[in-house]
């Protein structure tokens, strides 16, 4: 089933959010992203308010630049917390879900793989000569057990579909993300899971929001991410079928 999205919040009034929050910009390439990554406050320990629903956030490094946007848009509606790393391929998922998930109840996940398996890699490194990091038939069966486990948890889940690969963008080929958003959209319809379209919404909008010849964000980009993803996990959190929706 597919999340539709509550105007609630202007992009530029959560733009302002965005650009008041302390720490480095989001999604920078090279080496200062790795550094952004490891500093970024999306990262700093959250104190929970037992009152309010528990909402994890599962995803690489685009979705750590939209997290402290949603935290401060769902601020005293839910407890925002993510994963405490880069969550990197689908292989990466499967060997570290269980720690990531904890023994908490999680009222709702949103989550995502795919912009590092469809990354091209040759002998550990970033190489256009490769291959995915993560061969196609693997992604499948990844994602699969993964939303397998997810389910387990018995929270409401919510798919995020991997956004757009601009032309140029190292170590990948446009196009490729539209190939792993294919393979997503079958299990996730067939277990039912919702699914918040973060390709579709950006993708007009990609000249404005999204770096060139890059995967990541500007904080406009991220600003438009935060408040779709915001909005997707408020319509989980409404009373309805499991799975997430209305």
């Amino acid at each position: 089933m597919k999340l539709g999205r509550t105007p609630a919040w202007s992009a530029l009034s959560i733009l302002l959010v965005l650009l008041c929050l302390p720490g480095p910009a989001w999604g920078a390439p090279g080496d200062k992203a790795k550094r952004s990554e490891r500093e970024n406050p999306a990262f700093a320990p959250v104190t929970e308010n037992p009152a309010l629903p528990r909402v994890l956030i599962i995803g690489d490094s685009i979705s750590i630049g939209y997290t402290l946007g949603v935290r401060s848009l769902l601020e005293g509606k839910a407890n925002v917390l993510r994963i405490p790393v880069n969550g990197g391929p689908t292989t990466n998922g499967v060997k570290n879900l269980e720690n990531w998930l904890g023994t908490g109840k999680w009222d709702v996940i949103h989550f995502n793989w795919g912009l590092h398996d469809i990354k091209y890699m040759k002998d550990g490194k970033t190489d256009m000569a490769g291959e995915w990091q993560v061969p196609p038939d693997d992604y499948r069966k990844n994602l699969e057990s993964l939303v397998k486990r997810l389910k387990a948890t018995g929270a409401r889940l919510i798919w995020a579909t991997t956004t757009p690969v601009p032309q140029g963008s190292a170590g990948r080929v446009k196009g490729d993300e539209v190939k792993v958003n294919a393979v997503a959209a079958e299990l996730m319809k067939a277990n039912g899971v919702a699914v918040d379209d973060l390709y579709a919404m950006v993708l007009p909008q990609l000249q404005q929001c999204q770096l060139p010849a890059n995967v990541h964000f500007t904080d406009e980009g991220y600003a438009l991410l935060a408040r779709q993803v915001a909005d997707s996990i408020l319509e989980a959190l409404q009373p309805g079928p499991k799975g997430g929706g209305k």
